[in-house]
């Protein structure tokens, strides 16, 4: 049996999919459909708005765009507008469109899968790290949603043609943790409901690099694609580009030159925790596309430099983990809850830095 899927676009770290708030009754559940926001920014020069979308919705055309304007598909600041209307900046442009034709082809692979909870209407998966959510560019197979089609592949119920079930949420390739997973093009809009209106519950735990401070803290400040590499992202503080994002972080132990702590998300924007992190100073441990893969404190004598490395081999990945998940289940509407383990390597790292604790008095960089 073979599944496809769309080749969606996700423009943020959290991906869920809105119901139709346009043409909904409210008696019953609204068909599913592809949910984008943008606000221009505040020098955005006018544009017509379907120039504006097909620049920014990858893989919509200009036609398509134009066609969901004419059904009243595409708000300006709330107000449905046509396809000439002319965006001004800080317009805050929302978009609900119709799947896109299904373009990638995912054949059922037999990758082991953590299933933490399942049911007929969703499952709740453990992810480890170095496994990629969904297929992209240079990911084609050997990806979560190849295993789960595996794994649902003799379910009568299940149509794996469908595009309207699978990922709410997802988390990069090299963090480790909890997601959840519809099976039901119903159970997609309900807990799509949930993530887009914040209401689940979600906690990261990270090592940091560095002495956190404060026992807890909000970090705030838009985050975007970086203007000079676009493979990463950054934090604009005067909100001149990207989008607002919000994390709450705790300290949970401090270990000498690292520090344990517990984030969670008012948003979901694309690697959001390490950019906010690394902007208050504490980048993630061992993240190496943020530059944590480096020593960025403590000493550098030939001791310490070995330990370091150990430390990196011992997890050779962004020291971070989706924790705890918890949402409302879309059918018995009964509130559930999720708590994984750290994962091994995570375990590993965290005993190293409590052993070089205990092992030497160590004095804290202020």
């Amino acid at each position: 049996m073979t599944a496809r899927f769309d080749n969606l676009c996700f423009p943020e770290e959290e991906i869920y999919d809105e119901p139709d708030l346009l043409n909904g009754t409210g008696d019953e559940l609204p068909e599913q459909y592809e949910h984008y926001r943008f606000v221009a920014d505040r020098g955005q020069t006018m544009v017509r708005i379907d120039k504006f979308l097909t620049d920014r919705i990858e893989n919509a055309s200009r036609n398509r765009i134009q066609q969901a304007a004419d059904a009243g598909k595409i708000q300006a600041n709330g107000i449905a507008v046509k396809s000439s209307y002319k965006v001004k900046p800080l317009d805050t442009i929302t978009v609900v469109m119709d799947y896109p034709r299904r373009e990638v082809e995912i054949l059922p692979e037999d990758i082991p899968l953590d299933v933490v909870y399942e049911d007929n209407d969703l499952l709740v998966i453990n992810k480890p790290a170095g496994l990629v959510v969904h297929p992209g560019y240079g990911n084609y197979t050997g990806t979560l949603l190849n295993a789960i089609a595996w794994h649902l592949k003799d379910d009568p119920s299940f149509n794996c043609n469908d595009p309207r079930w699978g990922l709410i949420h997802r988390i990069d390739k090299d963090t480790s943790g909890l997601l959840v997973i519809a099976k039901t093009p119903e159970a997609k809009t309900h807990l799509g409901y949930q993530f887009f209106h914040k209401t689940t519950q979600r906690k990261y735990v990270a090592l940091v690099w560095g002495v956190v401070k404060e026992e807890e803290g909000r970090i705030e400040g838009n985050i975007g694609r970086d203007l000079r590499d676009r493979q990463l992202m950054t934090v604009f503080p005067d909100g001149s580009h990207g989008k607002p994002a919000v994390t709450h972080y705790r300290v949970l132990e401090p270990l000498g030159y690292t520090t344990l702590v517990e984030c969670r998300l008012e948003t979901g924007r694309t690697h959001q925790i390490r950019v906010h992190l690394k902007h208050i100073g504490h980048t993630i441990f061992n993240d190496e596309r943020y530059g944590g893969n480096i020593i960025l404190k403590g000493n550098h004598f030939t001791k310490y430099k070995q330990f370091i490395h150990n430390c990196f081999e011992a997890c050779p990945r962004q020291a971070l983990h989706a924790k705890t998940l918890g949402f409302v289940h879309p059918r018995t509407g009964e509130q559930l809850f999720f708590d994984s383990p750290l994962s091994a390597d995570m375990e590993n790292l965290v005993d190293k830095w409590r052993k070089y604790v205990a092992n030497k008095e160590i004095e804290t960089e202020q």
